[in-house]
């Protein structure tokens, strides 16, 4: 471990940086209100798929898939890497979709409301925050945990220059900012993850070992099939996959695309990127076990890199794991900010866009600040997480076969979503019981509303939406600065 003092000025030294290309970007791209939204048709498919993959991998690339792998093995990781395969791959007809009809949308809070109504509207937006804020917590939770076995640095110390660095050039510069920064730390992240794979797997000896240790000590985690680990691979499935639907800074990125096919060859590259690196991340959870590591399944990659690795590659993993929060915390500020600018606007229609930018900053900094004091605490957001999943599941098939299907109606969005939740919620762990049945609540709350949807359809329609109507009902924000 290094002294605390050193891994603190390594801290404020690459935020800075960070911050600083940041800053420098914000000063030389001043646009409009729609450039600091979503940076309307202006990235193309190198820039969309950059972005993308660089606010895929948070630092819960270095946590979750590891955990899992303890969970569930082999299955577990399948689940969790195709979880994060199916957003980019349901993104590209869904994006296409709303950007046809919706030209001059913003999020998809502006296709629900049109569509469904307010009711519908307040639900999906409360999710779509609520799981942007659990997201920003967890992000900072894991750089802060990071670093402390690193050093023993507090975790409000690394919360709080993560957070005053991705404030600094994110609230200035919006989306544009956010895309330009992935692109960086996207060239930290993706050289860093295969040294850690190479090094993880140099220092625990190779496959060998972990396959005896697993052989010996737990064969079921090398069983695709095994029921267990079925199981948790399609629950991981269900909440990451459907829950990426919701995220804001995705459809920002939807509209940002220059064109459909740029859309197409950013999510899909992406996307295919992701499930390799997810898979191996996963892996060191079966080396865990394998090896009989100390600690926590979801530290596994560092209980075994950082007991042998040199100075350099240490000081890397700080670069590394600040380019994994910030690339994702911009990019959820970026997706707040959008969310709070289309409200506001849409509820006070004569503020100008810099009276919206200055109540926004203000709203997420009091968001950041709870953000950070959770994060401080080092507890564990989990079920908060896997709460945030499971409503996001069971919105998932009323919200978006309203994309497509003209005689489903707002009442018959509203039963299904209800069903869904009702039908998850009952096999949901209350607070502090055991997650033993999250398997029946996922796919209870994914797949009845698809049910209750369909039987509520047989029912007569007196009046058929028109998907015209959102086109004429959203418009840009503002033309000019």
């Amino acid at each position: 471990m290094l002294d605390s003092t050193t891994v603190i000025l390594w801290l404020v030294v690459f935020a800075g940086l960070y911050a600083v290309l940041g800053l420098y970007y914000n000063g030389k791209h001043q646009g409009t209100l729609d450039d600091f939204i979503v940076a309307r048709n202006s990235q193309g498919s190198q820039a969309t798929f950059a972005t993308l993959l660089a606010t895929t991998m948070g630092t819960w690339i270095l946590f979750g898939p590891a955990e899992s792998a303890v969970w569930g093995g082999v299955g577990a990781i399948a689940g969790y890497a195709l979880g994060t395969l199916a957003p980019s791959f349901l993104m590209v007809p869904l994006g296409v979709r709303l950007r046809r009809i919706m030209p001059n949308g913003y999020a998809l809070t502006e296709f629900v409301r049109v569509r469904y109504g307010n009711g519908v509207y307040g639900f999906v937006s409360f999710i779509m925050l609520f799981y942007m804020f659990i997201g920003l917590t967890a992000g900072l939770t894991g750089i802060a945990q990071l670093v402390a076995l690193v050093a023993p640095i507090p975790l409000w110390i690394t919360a709080s220059i993560v957070m005053v660095a991705t404030l600094a050039y994110t609230l200035g510069g919006g989306l544009k900012v956010s895309i330009f920064t992935d692109r960086i730390q996207l060239l930290v992240i993706l050289p860093f993850i295969a040294i850690l794979l190479l090094f993880g797997w140099q220092y625990t000896g190779g496959m060998k070992p972990v396959f005896d240790g697993l052989m010996e000590k737990a064969p079921q985690l090398l069983n695709p099939f095994d029921t267990q680990g079925l199981e948790t691979g399609i629950t991981f499935f269900l909440a990451v996959g459907l829950t990426g639907l919701f995220y804001q800074g995705t459809w920002q990125r939807i509209f940002a695309a220059r064109n459909s096919r740029t859309l197409l060859k950013g999510f899909v590259f992406s996307g295919l990127l992701s499930f390799p690196v997810i898979a191996a991340m996963g892996l060191f959870g079966l080396a865990f076990v394998g090896l009989s590591l100390p600690g926590d399944g979801s530290t596994a990659l560092f209980t075994i890199v950082l007991n042998e690795a040199p100075y350099w590659l240490i000081v890397g993993i700080i670069l590394f794991g600040l380019a994994l929060i910030m690339s994702s915390a911009d990019s959820t500020i970026s997706g707040l900010n959008s969310l709070f600018i289309v409200d506001l606007r849409r509820v006070f229609p004569r503020m100008n866009a810099s009276e919206l930018k200055v109540i926004c900053r203000y709203l997420l900094v009091i968001l950041s600040m709870i953000a950070l004091y959770v994060a401080s605490q080092g507890l564990s957001i989990l079920y908060l997480f896997l709460l945030a999943d499971l409503l996001c599941c069971a919105a998932a098939f009323p919200v978006f076969f309203g994309f497509y299907s003209q005689r489903y109606q707002s009442y018959q969005a509203i039963i299904g979503i209800l069903s869904g939740i009702v039908a998850g919620l009952f096999f949901f762990p209350l607070p502090g019981e055991a997650a033993l049945h999250l398997y029946e609540a996922f796919l209870l709350a994914t797949f009845v509303p698809v049910v209750v949807s369909l039987v509520l359809l047989l029912l007569p329609v007196s009046k058929r939406f028109e998907f015209s109507t959102v086109a004429k009902q959203t418009e840009l924000l503002f033309s000019g600065k």
